[in-house]
């Protein structure tokens, strides 16, 4: 299971963010960190602006983790709009929306979900309940007009407010007793610490 809830230290304590950020590599634009909207586009493909972070999602299990560690490592996003069609079988859509009202069971597994394998391996209870208390998802689903997103985003921008909780980090020290080269990571924590977030794979030197 996952270390979590340490406190983490960043560089600006007023920015919101972890620096940098997102700590999580993805399918994903960037936009302004400090902006309090995510926009995820599902399976379809288009780069709303006026987000701070945007990009498909057609998976319900790895692809909501990865979803879930870059938001809550942004105290700054309060509104996550799900939009765009749906990936067929998968529904990382409906398992979103799921998992951001229900949670998971003791075994991982989103409740409530109408995916084929909804669920969660590397994010602990305490990480999913910090998306659901951080962000409001606003499910608009099947909706690909881009100028009807810039227009939510655009709007949900003025009602978002930092949540007050410093940005979370997840860290998962379990690797799976394999030996990862530092030329293979994506992500470094810092103190030696390097992670691989294809595979969730955490190694420290020495």
């Amino acid at each position: 299971m996952a270390e979590e809830g340490k406190k983490i230290d960043y560089d600006s304590a007023n920015q919101g963010y972890l620096d940098p950020w997102p700590p999580v590599r993805g399918e994903y634009r960037l936009g302004d960190p400090s902006a309090g909207v995510a926009v995820v586009t599902l399976a379809s493909t288009f780069n709303p602006g006026g987000a701070a972070i945007s990009g498909p999602c057609k998976t319900e299990n790895l692809g909501l983790e990865k979803i879930v560690a870059n938001v809550i490592s942004n105290s700054n996003i309060r509104f996550l709009i799900v939009c765009g069609v749906e990936s067929k079988g998968h529904l990382p859509g409906n398992t979103l929306l799921a998992l951001h009202r229900n949670g998971i069971d003791e075994k991982g597994r989103i409740i409530g979900s109408n995916g084929a394998i909804p669920f969660i391996q590397n994010l602990s209870v305490q990480a999913v309940e910090r998306f659901q208390r951080q962000v409001d998802l606003v499910d608009r689903i099947g909706l690909e007009d881009m100028k009807e997103i810039e227009r939510l985003v655009s709007q949900y921008n003025h009602l978002a407010r930092p949540f007050p909780e410093e940005p979370y980090q997840v860290i998962k020290r379990k690797a799976a007793r394999q030996e990862m080269l530092s030329g293979d990571s994506d992500l470094t924590f810092g103190a030696g610490v390097s992670m691989d977030t294809t595979r969730w794979l955490v190694a420290s030197e020495g």
